[in-house]
């Protein structure tokens, strides 16, 4: 039933791109912070359509402004993605391979992927993680989707930041300042001279 529903939205994606002769409208994300620092971000359509067109779909919602990263593990990841006003977002299909779905990026140094309850491979919604440091051994069980091309060093700016126990997230830590997204913008491209060289 999974890989089903997973072909229909394969098929409705491919549709929405003119019958897959179109290249994708938006390539890139940028989050802009509370601090004014900018991370730029490539999506992937091919790894995960499904997962790229409901961050896209989020964004163009303005659902990740105001929010935080809200825990954060030095050599591990920064994730975010909790709206400021409680709003809530759909579940999605889990795109990777322990629930039967190819997606081939790996969880490298500045990858993006969705962050997801250990209950259910389906139960990814708006948050996400950036990758500080690669750990394989989350290939196959996240839906990896993008890739920091501008801003690594905001990540690793966010990654050492003072952190403390977060009561609200059971424990995890948690920046003891916040650090806020201002807002995301989506783009079609990014100027060739501010790319960065993907590893």
């Amino acid at each position: 039933m999974k890989k089903v529903l997973c072909i229909l939205a394969l098929i409705l994606f491919v549709t929405a791109c003119g019958g897959g002769n179109d290249v994708p409208k938006y390539n890139y994300v940028r989050i802009i912070m509370e601090t004014g620092e900018e991370i730029v971000i490539r999506l992937y359509h091919e790894h995960a359509p499904v997962t790229v067109e409901n961050f896209i779909d989020l964004v163009e919602r303005n659902f990740y402004d105001g929010s935080e990263f809200h825990r954060v593990i030095e050599g591990f990841m920064i994730q975010g993605g909790i709206s400021a006003n409680g709003e809530m977002a759909d579940t999605i299909v889990g795109e990777f391979a322990s629930n039967g779905i190819e997606n081939s990026l790996r969880h490298e140094r500045g990858v993006i992927s969705m962050a997801r309850t250990m209950m259910s491979r389906d139960s990814a919604s708006s948050q996400f993680f950036i990758m500080h440091e690669s750990n394989r051994g989350l290939d196959g069980e996240y839906a990896a989707f993008g890739r920091v091309v501008i801003g690594m060093e905001v990540v690793d700016r966010i990654a050492t930041v003072e952190v403390a126990p977060n009561p609200a997230m059971g424990g995890e830590p948690g920046p003891i300042e916040p650090e806020r997204i201002r807002t995301m913008e989506l783009l079609e491209n990014i100027p060739e001279e501010r790319q960065t060289r993907e590893s």
